[in-house]
């Protein structure tokens, strides 16, 4: 899982189960589900085929950041927060955060999350329509937290 000087807050193998592209209502987007190699999580995404193309049975790497910023927005040398930790556009100074390592990040917000049987929960977000479902362990989901901004960063 994630350290705490880090600011990503759940990582994963995912393998691909199934890609729904039936049900789909926009022409580039298609929903994956999937289960985790570490975890046993259960994966369900929505993604732009044509920005990240994969298939059936394709294993990628999956993580939820709170920041793209690779020291998870730390204070500066002068102790005020760095205000531009979440710019992902290059500006010239060198910055490259978490985005750099992924081929496909999504930015969006953890909206629901719910609690099942025993220890088994739920967390859900939504990247501008696109939605994210994650079931597992609670354990494995404790930096997840209802209300806070998520990157969700994928690599084949």
């Amino acid at each position: 899982m994630a350290s705490t000087s880090s600011s990503i807050v759940f990582d994963d193998i995912f393998t691909i189960n199934a890609i729904d592209k039936d049900g789909k209502k926009f022409d580039r987007v298609s929903r994956l589900y999937a289960r985790s190699k570490n975890y046993d999580m259960d994966l369900t995404l929505d993604y732009n085929i044509e920005l990240f193309p994969i298939m059936n049975g394709d294993t990628f790497a999956m993580a939820l950041a709170s920041s793209l910023s690779r020291d998870g927005g730390a204070p500066t040398a002068d102790g005020e927060e760095d205000k531009d930790r979440d710019v992902w556009r290059p500006d010239g100074k060198g910055r490259r955060g978490l985005e750099e390592d992924y081929d496909y990040v999504m930015y969006g917000k953890v909206y629901k999350f719910d609690a099942g049987s025993s220890d088994v929960v739920t967390a859900y977000a939504s990247f501008g329509g696109l939605l994210l479902s994650i079931t597992g362990s609670y354990r494995h989901l404790t930096n997840v937290v209802l209300g806070d901004p998520v990157y969700v960063l994928l690599r084949k």
